[in-house]
């Protein structure tokens, strides 16, 4: 077995430059880090292109002989500790990640569905992570994005998603007023959070919604909120008057399931 030493090395070189977005783009490339993400990918038939381990971890016995034996199969590269160091995006690694080939991009919307998530312009990785988790997690398979929002591909976003990346369909709209009119004429009411409104998220059906979830800072863009149906606010007992972004998002999708349950 053939270990990498030099921080030099082609190999070692390329990886590192995935932590940034320009990079992912023209590799059509995308990193996921630690024993449970490579397991996943793996499990999800991703486009593995290598997976990378530590060889002291492999020592250590951190990671468990089934998945070794698994990316054995795939083409492996093993490295020192020091260079998994170089490599790594996480304070505390498991020493193994996957560089993983992007699917070719499924723009198509799937208008069978019932309900949609759209992202206007989600800027924190977090955030945009935790609301893919979180869609997963509801059942549904895609989600769409405005080409405002943060990167999908972002390592802190794929650690967020907790495997929910490999799952849902990340829908990027270039223009995102003409999409969610396209939405609209095939049977979809858009629906907006908003504090001007006497509606709350109790007192909708969820047939046929496409929520907006909008900026942090700036929440949904005047244009969408003039195109948008339906303005709903979420009940607050307390003096906060606004909900972080991802919070916000799961109150909303976990209505959605609630009425689907009952």
């Amino acid at each position: 077995m053939q270990v990498i030493t030099s921080k030099d090395n082609e190999v070692v070189k390329s990886i590192k430059k995935l932590k940034e977005k320009k990079f992912r783009d023209e590799k059509n490339q995308f990193i996921v880090e630690g024993i449970k993400l490579v397991a996943e990918a793996i499990e999800e038939k991703s486009n593995i292109d290598s997976v990378v381990v530590c060889e002291d971890c492999v020592n250590k016995g951190s990671i468990e002989k089934k998945l070794l034996y698994e990316i054995a199969k795939f083409n492996c590269v093993y490295v020192t500790e020091k260079i998994f160091d170089t490599l790594t995006d996480v304070s505390n690694p498991q020493g193994i990640l996957a560089v993983i080939n992007k699917e070719n991009d499924n723009n198509k919307i799937d208008y069978t569905q019932d309900f949609i998530v759209a992202l206007d312009g989600i800027q924190d990785p977090g955030n945009l992570g935790t609301i893919l988790r979180t869609v997963d997690a509801a059942g549904l398979n895609q989600i769409i994005l405005s080409k405002e929002t943060a990167d999908s591909f972002n390592p802190k976003v794929v650690r967020s998603t907790m495997g929910g990346i490999f799952r849902v369909n990340m829908i990027k709209s270039d223009n995102f007023i003409e999409t969610l009119k396209e939405l609209q004429k095939n049977g979809f009411e858009i629906v907006v959070t908003s504090l001007d409104t006497d509606n709350s998220i109790y007192d909708i059906n969820y047939h046929k919604k496409v929520i907006v979830i909008g900026n942090e800072a700036n929440g949904i863009s005047k244009k969408v909120q003039n195109l948008a149906e339906k303005k709903v606010k979420i009940p607050m007992l307390g003096k906060t008057e606004s909900l972080n972004a991802s919070v916000a998002a799961g109150i909303v999708i976990y209505e959605y399931v609630r009425n689907k349950l009952s």
